[in-house]
């Protein structure tokens, strides 16, 4: 068992660098308080930017870059605008910085401002805004059909919450979605899309906060962050996070600490960043399997029903460094280069559910037989990309050409030991769990005989890709084809399975007018084979499975950037699955064959909108509709989520909405949302059913005051939010809770 660290220790620690940081930034401070005592008729907290800067050019005085900050985000409070709360002017996931309207692919943005409204810690909070997202496991999702799990951050791979963890929000400034396959710009990826974490960087303009939590649930929490300017080349940011609740399940609760530092150094034409981050996130009584349903989808006992003993956890530590260093080299040619390492163990000792037992034999389960698992998974990665750009005029022709490559290595060491329970209590092995009265605390882990099941199995990926992209601008006309070229290798048991791929994309923008677009794209991804389906005796190696898209839409910024709309059809293929071929062992080696064979095509429509009512009132709209079926197999088997002629937790409707209406007046904002995914099947077949949860905000400021009032399941629905297998059941979604964070800015 890992003992768990209390992150007291690491949180004092940087609360000292804090402040440390804090200090150097007394030339910024006094200029402000300057600026305070003149009788400019309004202190700088009543100020918004506008008012600020009339005010101040009759006195002549320049406003400090943190105070201009601080009246810029008082103006988005009282009189924001969707374009400014909820969407920004570019995105970067695409590897070449594009406005949402120039762009021929389809990227939805989780801006920092919608995070902190809905009051999110982790990405599942977040799913709603997204069409076509909807919650699979842990971290993993359905996006458009098709289940996928990997996480990228800052463009580059190495996803510190691998494993069973979920990715937190404190140091995070957005989420980008990049939906259906991006291959050419990724290397390998699921064909649904990929989520693109952008994190937090420093910055010259002073930003000092800091915020405490109290909530339902014995919910206590506290967060710092300091942004500004060190020197005259030199920005910084440093923040803690931590917070610590029960959760709604028996014997669940959760303690995560953050610690970010990062400092941003400009010399002359080139910018280099290097960024620090330490997650330590400790769960008890993890980890969390479902809870059992019957044939209708129904929960067979209480949702807070929990597994686990009071002793069991999942502990995850995370430690990742980064560094970019970006610029332009000549005048029209840009470039950067960025470096990740990430170090992290994630270790867990729980009880799982192994069956369902009648006990009583009256043919309605009321216990679950249960397995001990002690396992811990330590991995390291290490990631590397860089990207030059080159933009000319050729005549009427506005040109850009990406040339890119990323290099990619994990290795990950399991050890994995196991302690099977029966029917019936037995001394040395788990005891039953009974489903409406669990009786917790009748069995000791530290008496099971383990068996080992993994002792140090090392596992590992590299992947080295080079792509090149060219986009030529005409008039009214975007043109955009790309290539790449991808080499692969899986390592199980010392052996690899070597590969290789091409990836393409294509696209089309057409703006009939400055407000409208019409786009259109294909595009093309890659998975490689399990390393453990690649054995040769079964006809391996085999070649990676493959993923297409054929999409088109129109995007809109209508009534001058008050309503942002987005509308997308799309096809996506995903072919090369492998499968059991009919004919059996046909070399006759002990071994039956496989074909790459299968077929899984996924058609949706996705719409995303944005709108400002009224000046003071916002709704932001997200849904998918989406329709996953088999379209080749042999009868074989091998189409992983496949049950029938379905998929799980692959919704057919999935509906998220988030409105903002506020009291310019009283410096207060009221927000309601709600979030409807339709009915779905488990891996096991049962039936997940449909449910819509409503959630809602009070945003109130004072002087250098904010408060935030959230409100989640506002009318305590019991439902499930997605489906496992039989013996752990569906995922409950969470009652209905509150907190309040009381935040103060400097």
């Amino acid at each position: 068992m890992l003992q768990t660290v209390s992150p007291v220790g690491r949180i004092l620690a940087l609360n000292a660098l804090i402040w440390a940081t804090l200090s150097t930034r007394a030339t910024l401070a006094d200029a402000a308080e300057k600026l305070e005592s003149r009788e400019i008729g309004a202190s700088s907290a009543a100020l918004n930017a506008e008012g600020a800067n009339e005010a101040l050019r009759g006195e002549q005085v320049i406003v400090p870059a943190g105070l201009q900050q601080v009246a810029e985000a008082e103006e988005i409070v009282v009189t924001g605008r969707a374009s400014k709360l909820y969407r920004i002017g570019e995105t970067t996931s695409g590897k070449l910085p594009t406005a949402p309207l120039a762009s021929s692919q389809t990227i939805a943005v989780i801006t920092r401002e919608l995070i902190d409204d809905q009051g999110a810690r982790d990405a599942q909070d977040l799913y709603r805004n997204i069409s076509g997202v909807s919650v699979f496991s842990y971290a993993g999702v359905t996006a458009r059909g098709f289940r996928q799990e990997e996480n990228f951050y800052d463009g580059l791979r190495g996803d510190p919450y691998a494993g069973f963890s979920v990715p937190q929000l404190f140091n995070v400034e957005r989420i980008e979605v990049l939906k259906g396959p991006a291959g050419m710009l990724y290397g390998q990826t699921a064909p649904g899309g990929l989520f693109n974490y952008v994190s937090k960087k420093p910055s010259y303009n002073r930003d000092i906060s800091t915020t405490v939590t109290i909530g339902s649930a014995d919910r206590i929490g506290a967060e710092a962050e300091a942004i500004g300017t060190l020197s005259e080349t030199v920005a910084g940011r440093a923040g803690i996070f931590y917070e610590a609740r029960d959760t709604f399940r028996f014997n669940a609760d959760s303690e995560i600490a953050i610690a970010d530092a990062g400092a941003t150094f400009d010399t002359g034409p080139f910018s280099t960043t290097i960024q620090f981050t330490h997650v330590d996130q400790n769960l008890g009584g993890n980890r969390l399997r479902g809870v059992p349903v019957d044939d209708d989808g129904r929960f067979l006992t209480d949702r807070r029903w929990n597994h686990n003993e009071d002793s069991d956890f999942l502990d995850l530590a995370s430690t990742f460094v980064q560094a970019r260093i970006e610029g332009e080299i000549v005048d029209g040619v840009t470039f950067d280069l960025a470096a990740r390492y990430n170090d992290g163990a994630e270790t867990q000792q729980y009880h799982e559910p192994s069956g369902l037992l009648d006990t009583d034999g009256d043919g309605v389960f009321d216990a679950s037989q249960r397995e001990f698992r002690d396992q811990k998974r330590a991995f390291e990665t290490w990631s590397f990309g860089g990207n030059g750009i080159w933009s000319a005029t050729w005549g009427a022709a506005d040109n850009r050409v990406l040339f890119g490559f990323d290099h990619y290595t994990a290795d990950l060491v399991f050890d994995y030991r196991r302690a099977r329970g029966t029917s019936i209590a037995t001394p040395g092995l788990p005891t039953p769990i009974n489903l409406s009265d669990p009786a917790y605390g009748q069995t000791n882990p530290a008496s099971y005989n383990l068996q080992v099941i993994n002792d140090g199995v090392v596992t590992g990926q590299r992947q080295t890709g080079f792509y090149a992209l060219d986009e030529i601008s005409w008039g009214e006309v975007i043109l955009i084809a790309g290539a790449r070229r991808d080499e692969f290798s899986d390592i199980q048991a010392g052996t690899p399975t070597k590969g290789d791929a091409w990836t393409w994309r294509t696209g089309l923008v057409y703006r009939p007018r400055a407000d409208v677009s019409l786009f259109a794209q294909y595009a093309t991804s890659f998975e490689p084979q399990s390393a453990s389906s690649q054995d040769p005796r079964a006809g391996g190696p085999f070649a990676p499975t493959e993923g297409d898209i054929v999409e088109g839409g129109i995007k809109t910024a209508l009534s001058n950037d008050r309503i942002q709309s987005s509308l997308s059809i799309y096809r996506i293929r995903r072919t090369n699955l492998l499968q059991s071929d009919p004919r059996g062992d046909t070399d006759n080696d002990g071994i039956d064959n496989l074909l790459a064979f299968g077929e899984v095509t996924s058609k949706g429509v996705d719409v995303d909108v944005a709108a400002d009512l009224t000046p003071d009132w916002v709704l932001t709209l997200a849904y998918g509709y989406n329709d996953t079926k088999i379209t080749k197999d042999n009868g074989g088997g091998g189409i992983s989520n496949r049950v029938g002629t379905r998929f799980a937790n692959a919704p057919k409707h999935q509906l998220g909405f988030w409105t903002r209406y506020q009291i310019p007046a009283l410096n207060l904002a009221a927000a309601f949302g709600g979030d409807y995914v339709g009915s779905r099947i488990s891996l096991d077949g049962q039936p997940v059913r449909s449910y819509m949860a409503f959630d809602a905000s009070v945003m109130w400021g004072i002087g250098d005051w904010n408060l935030l009032l959230r409100i989640d399941n506002i009318f305590d629905k019991t439902y499930a939010a997605s489906g496992f297998i039989a013996r752990t059941g569906h995922f409950p979604g969470e009652p209905r809770s509150a907190f309040l964070e009381i935040a103060r800015t400097f």
